[in-house]
């Protein structure tokens, strides 16, 4: 079967090279047949001509979607990070895969569920508030193991879901299977495009990094130290009471990961109200209505109040008051992020959209002013026109001018029978 598949894109190929403008069919099939033929054997590749020119493998549908989506930097800038996970990964290094799929995940119907299937076993179901109010953080573990290291995933009631040691394939499961409990969900393709994946190792209790050096000579942390994070990379202790560890390192890569997000949905806002701009300076007639554009200013709005005020981003989250450590720690990962940068700079955008808005919210509501002005005028000239149709039709009525007007002084009309006695 996958000798018939290979002669055939093999012939395909070659008549699509001699084509001048291929259609849609055949681009769609050729996408397919290069998605579809995964491997080939060796007896396959002997049998290829040598004479034969390599074709360059077109790009899977989820990148296109991604390409068309994220800008071109943040797609390079993907690229050139999944080619070094892919160096750290032949080294012994392990990775740990952040995404966020959806504002905000239903925990407790997500436990049940886990539970009936039997494949993940829950660790820690904890609150991140001081005053314990909520349950915001789940912490589950493979029950059945496929190496030497554990598989653990954290999930945040944010929308958040960090895996460590998973595969693709577990990956993508799960993710499917998040689908149910999760409330307004983004798109997939915006969601692996802003994912995150860091590598991070297990190290033993003296604390050694990859290069020979004891951590205490380049780093903050102690030998004693059960984690530390360096030049990239998250080293960690197997011991069982490292999560919290883990979980700071997953808090703070979910923190970037959801900024990601905003950041994504704050360019497409832009994108959208790009126009409006143009048609301010070239002086032309705004291509937009007052309640679109009350729409969209509650739009902004929103992304400045989840950002500013139901995030943790512009401070440390209070779970690390108490916990100097761990606090340190996540510092570290949030620089490595640079989300208080990004916060910053998102937080001027939304100030210069915010002023563009006001200012298309102003003119347009000019514009409504001065329809209403001169439909009022308009009012006003028909009545009078009509009265001007009246008084002509008046002066011109024959039976008007022999009317007798009767004095108020005239004696009054006396009516037989009335007369008084």
């Amino acid at each position: 079967m996958n000798f018939a598949r290979l002669g055939f894109e093999q012939r395909l190929l070659r008549s699509l090279q001699t084509a001048r403008q291929p259609t849609q069919w055949l681009m769609n099939h050729r996408r397919w047949m290069a998605s579809g033929v995964t491997s080939t054997t060796a007896a396959a590749a002997a049998k290829k001509p040598v004479s034969q020119t390599t074709q360059v493998k077109p790009l899977p549908l989820a990148e296109e979607r991604l390409e068309s989506i994220l800008s071109p930097n943040r797609t390079r800038l993907i690229r050139k990070k999944r080619l070094a996970i892919d160096e750290l990964s032949a080294l012994g290094f392990l990775n740990a895969r952040g995404y966020t799929t959806a504002e905000e995940y239903n925990l407790e119907d997500l436990q049940i569920a886990l539970r009936q299937q039997n494949l993940y076993e829950t660790k820690r179901f904890f609150s991140t508030d001081n005053l314990d109010a909520e349950q915001n953080v789940l912490f589950v573990a493979a029950k059945y193991p496929t190496g030497q290291q554990p598989r653990e995933i954290f999930f945040f009631r944010e929308g958040s879901v960090v895996f460590w040691n998973c595969s693709d394939i577990e990956t993508n499961n799960v993710l499917s299977f998040l689908r149910s409990f999760e409330r307004e969900s983004y798109v997939s393709a915006l969601v692996h495009g802003e994912s995150e994946v860091m590598p991070y190792t297990y190290i033993p209790s003296t604390a050694v990094d990859v290069e020979g050096d004891l951590v205490a000579e380049s780093s903050d942390f102690n030998v004693a130290s059960r984690a530390f994070f360096q030049n990239g990379k998250f080293f960690v202790t197997a011991d069982t009471d490292s999560f919290l560890y883990k979980y700071t390192f997953s808090n703070a890569m979910a923190q970037s990961i959801k900024l990601g997000i905003w950041e994504a949905t704050l360019s497409r806002y832009i994108d959208s109200i790009e126009h409006l701009t143009e048609d301010l300076k070239r002086g032309r007639r705004l291509r937009i209505s007052r309640a679109t554009m009350l729409r969209k200013t509650g739009e902004l709005f929103a992304l400045r109040h989840v950002i500013n005020l139901s995030s943790d981003l512009l401070d440390t989250p209070d779970f690390y008051w108490d916990r100097e450590e761990l606090e340190a720690l996540y510092l570290q990962v949030c620089s490595y992020f640079s989300t208080s940068r990004r916060t910053k700079v998102m937080n001027e955008k939304i100030n210069h959209c915010v002023e563009l808005a006001e200012l298309v919210s102003h003119n347009l509501n000019d514009a409504h002013h001065i329809r209403l002005e001169w439909m009022i005028i308009i009012l006003i000239m028909v009545e009078v026109g009509f009265e001007i149709l009246h008084f002509v039709s008046d002066h011109n009525d024959p039976h008007a001018s022999s009317l007798e007007v009767v004095p108020l002084s005239a004696s009054p009309v006396t009516v037989p029978g009335l007369m008084p006695k």
